[in-house]
């Protein structure tokens, strides 16, 4: 379907080779969100983020509409509050650090919202706290998954604020997440390990990296395709 690159944090960028079936299994039947023909979807991540195959396909691919949120909006709390209003989005993805700038800013408009999707790093219960109580969309959803699992593996939805780290939940339809040991076996529940990712989400491997590919991609032990190695604990 396409390469999109990593964006280099933890080393060099790499091109991640993404097959149609990951976009499908992302947005169709999903097990987190039921989205539809009604659906306005901001589309304001930047098309060369993982996080913008959401944007666009979510509704594309259910009939819905593709609300495009220009820079200088985005810039703007106040322009896209504005925005997000006067197009009636219902469906929102954000990067947690977006989101803890603008949360207070947007809760006016959070509320109009089918979907409010949040991740990429650990959420500031606090701010969630605010959002829940001043400005609770629909479902208010945490969103964990590498670009080598092709945007989110894992959801938990946010119904009620708390004090501690929030959850990254429970592996999507067609997804599945295993806590290995070194030697790649499952670990009883508590016991800090490796988290694995399989499924329809996992990427074919890097762009021109055959070494590399072997490595962060092995062969299921539990099931077909292959496994991704995330690196997180």
């Amino acid at each position: 379907a396409y390469v999109i690159y990593t964006s280099g944090s933890t080393g060099a960028p790499k091109g991640v080779q993404v097959p149609h079936r990951a976009v499908s299994r992302l947005v169709l039947n999903n097990g987190y969100a039921d989205f539809n023909e009604r659906d306005r979807v901001a589309f304001a991540s930047n098309p060369a983020f993982d996080a913008s195959t959401l944007d666009v396909w979510a509704p594309l691919l259910n009939g819905g509409c593709v609300v495009v949120v220009e820079h200088a909006v985005l810039l703007s709390q106040a322009a896209f509050a504005e925005l997000l209003q006067e197009q009636a989005v219902s469906v929102l993805w954000m990067t947690a650090g977006l989101f803890h700038q603008y949360a207070d800013a947007l809760l006016p408009v959070l509320r109009q919202l089918r979907y409010l999707i949040v991740g990429g790093d650990v959420l500031d219960p606090l701010v969630i706290g605010r959002v829940l109580k001043h400005g609770k969309p629909q479902h208010l959803l945490n969103g964990y998954g590498p670009t080598e699992a092709t945007t989110f593996s894992t959801t938990f939805e946010i119904t009620t604020p708390g004090a501690g780290a929030v959850p990254i939940g429970r592996p999507i339809a067609n997804a599945q997440a295993y806590v290995l040991d070194a030697r790649q076996q499952p670990l009883a529940l508590g016991v800090v390990g490796e988290l694995y990712i399989g499924g329809a989400g996992v990427a074919k491997g890097y762009l021109n990296q055959p070494q590399l590919t072997a490595e962060k991609f092995i062969p299921n032990p539990f099931g077909e395709g292959l496994l991704y190695r995330t690196g997180d604990l």
